[in-house]
């Protein structure tokens, strides 16, 4: 089993630089694993790397980090031209990982990635394209924007915090938190809201937020999470409830599952693919069904 492994060794806080010797001593235990490491050196450069490769000649394309580099590793993935594209691995080595989540898998048991990963075992997960500023990308996990984009700019900034970072760029941003207008037209339907903030998600998870607990990444819908505009007060004693996915609950809180959706604001709002800060409205979104081969445990598998 031929693998290439994009490795960004500056996730999580440069722990995964550490733990590089233990993986490949991992994969080495399988002795039908062969293994070409490519270190990724900045922003964008997962992305560069697959959409470069030569995919046909490998097994498995492994990401190798967390949310923010397996974005990069799709977005190279489905514009790479070779004649055939092997299934993608996932080996949680960074801060956020909340796509493992999905596969019952600890966030941070990269280990058991590694046994997935070589045992070859294979599932087709959907993935969303989304259409802005003239360009078409995808994320695998969620999309959000409003105030979930403005935390999201926070988090990235106090990244050093870990997991915490997102739960401190939520009290942060709640004291200056604002409503936007937004026109939503999905599966021949439309509507209007004044909202604090909108999510599209493909997975349950956003980091070790459960804002959306009846999404599948294989059902070929997205969850749409829209909150309303409510006091601060009450949004702050309300926010443990997304922690448990009971915030759903709530009357300020709407859901709905779309194939596809455009979203058009009243001023355009910065958008946050997988916690990445790219792009603004107006965007158009399309859940492409069981579009991405994912090696998956093996009781979970197709």
């Amino acid at each position: 089993m031929r693998i290439v492994l994009i490795y960004n060794p500056s996730a999580g806080f440069g722990r995964a630089r550490k733990l590089l010797p233990k993986v490949l001593q991992a994969f080495s235990a399988h002795t039908s694993a062969e293994v070409d490491v490519l270190l990724t050196e900045y922003r964008g450069h997962a992305t560069e790397l697959v959409r470069d490769l030569d995919l046909s000649v490998y097994d498995a394309v492994v990401a190798a980090g967390g949310d923010g580099t397996l974005f990069e590793v799709i977005n190279g993935y489905f514009p790479n031209s070779s004649v055939s594209r092997p299934p993608v691995g996932i080996l949680p080595v960074g801060t956020g990982n909340a796509f493992v989540r999905d596969m019952q898998l600890d966030k941070k048991d990269w280990r058991r990635a590694v046994d997935i990963i070589c045992s070859g075992f294979v599932r087709k997960v959907d993935v969303a394209r989304f259409d802005c500023n003239g360009t078409s990308q995808y994320f695998h996990n969620i999309l959000g924007l409003g105030l979930v984009t403005d935390i999201a700019q926070t988090a990235l900034k106090v990244k050093f915090l870990g997991n915490v970072s997102y739960t401190f760029g939520v009290l942060h941003r709640v004291a200056g938190m604002r409503t936007n207008i937004a026109r939503i037209e999905y599966d021949g339907r439309s509507l209007e809201r004044e909202n604090l903030f909108i999510e599209i998600s493909n997975t349950r998870y956003t980091s070790n937020f459960l804002i959306a607990p009846q999404a599948k990444s294989d059902d070929g819908l997205l969850d749409i999470t829209i909150l309303a505009s409510m006091p601060r007060l009450k949004l702050l004693r309300a926010f443990p409830k997304i922690f448990d996915g009971s915030h759903v609950d709530m009357p300020e809180v709407e859901t709905f599952t779309a194939k596809s959706l455009t979203i058009t604001t009243d001023t355009p709002r910065l958008l946050s693919p997988d916690g990445e800060l790219l792009g603004t409205t107006p965007i158009a979104i399309t859940c492409m069904h069981r579009f991405l081969p994912v090696l998956w445990p093996a009781d979970q598998a197709e």
